[in-house]
């Protein structure tokens, strides 16, 4: 069983929460403060935190930080903070995915799901479809299905390698220009922005309407497997029901805020 360790100090969304994930075979500890968090996920390692970052004691980038320095569980931050400058905070800490308040619960266990996915599937995945592309990172060739060879410069490989072996997750324009360019590069998001472009070129069919690599406005980017942007190219998206205001909600998954 999947444990789960959730962390808020609003105790409408600890119950809420816990209801709904222990109906659907989650094993769910809480906590209300960063504090308590870090102790329970010492006691019972989590197999996946929902983390909260308005704390009491501890900014929620702080338990981030704290958690990053012994488990690599995935992280989603559940927050009323729709700031960008927070999430990319939040995910250049190592946060694996950011969700604000009020979400719906379909939409988290949805994220949880491939949270848990990506924390379980192989580190290394030597051939990768786009499509009619295929992409082979230990040759470093992509090849349509006819045999047509696609050249992608030393740059373009390095970026492309660094989104297909985080399948699904989001990572900031921080993370990439310093992973690809180095930490002095930090801040040079049009080079991100070309080689992104670049790349889509390439490999999307579309490259106005891209399937596979995301933007996530004002944050980053995302490799999604099997597609899935919308029209304009970006992975937002809304449910129906939400959760993070003040009522319970139910365990049917309807609205919880």
């Amino acid at each position: 069983m999947t444990r789960v360790l959730v962390v808020d100090d609003e105790p409408q969304i600890l119950r809420a929460l816990r209801i709904n994930l222990r109906v659907r075979n989650y094993e769910v500890d809480t906590a209300a403060s960063g504090a308590e968090a870090l102790t329970a996920a010492g006691r019972h390692p989590p197999d996946l935190v929902l983390l909260d970052l308005g704390l009491p004691d501890l900014d929620g980038v702080e338990v981030i930080a704290g958690l990053r320095g012994w488990t690599q569980a995935p992280i989603i931050v559940l927050s009323g903070r729709a700031d960008s400058t927070d999430k990319v905070d939040a995910l250049d800490a190592g946060a694996d995915d950011y969700v604000t308040k009020p979400f719906g619960m379909e939409e988290l266990l949805a994220r949880m799901r491939a949270a848990i996915r990506r924390s379980g599937a192989a580190a290394d995945e030597p051939v990768i479809e786009f499509g009619d592309l295929i992409i082979d990172l230990a040759a470093k060739t992509v090849t349509r299905a006819g045999g047509e060879a696609i050249r992608l410069t030393p740059t373009e490989w390095h970026l492309l390698e660094v989104l297909l072996r985080n399948p699904g997750k989001l990572l900031t324009q921080r993370q990439l220009l310093t992973e690809v360019w180095g930490p002095g590069y930090a801040d040079a998001s049009g080079n991100l922005r070309l080689y992104m472009a670049q790349l889509r070129r390439k490999l999307e069919p579309d490259p106005a309407r891209p399937r596979w690599l995301l933007t996530e406005p004002g944050m980053g980017y995302r490799y999604q497997p099997g597609g899935g942007a919308g029209a304009d190219g970006s992975a937002g998206g809304s449910a129906d029901g939400s959760v993070g205001g003040a009522a319970e909600g139910s365990a049917d998954g309807s609205a919880l805020g």
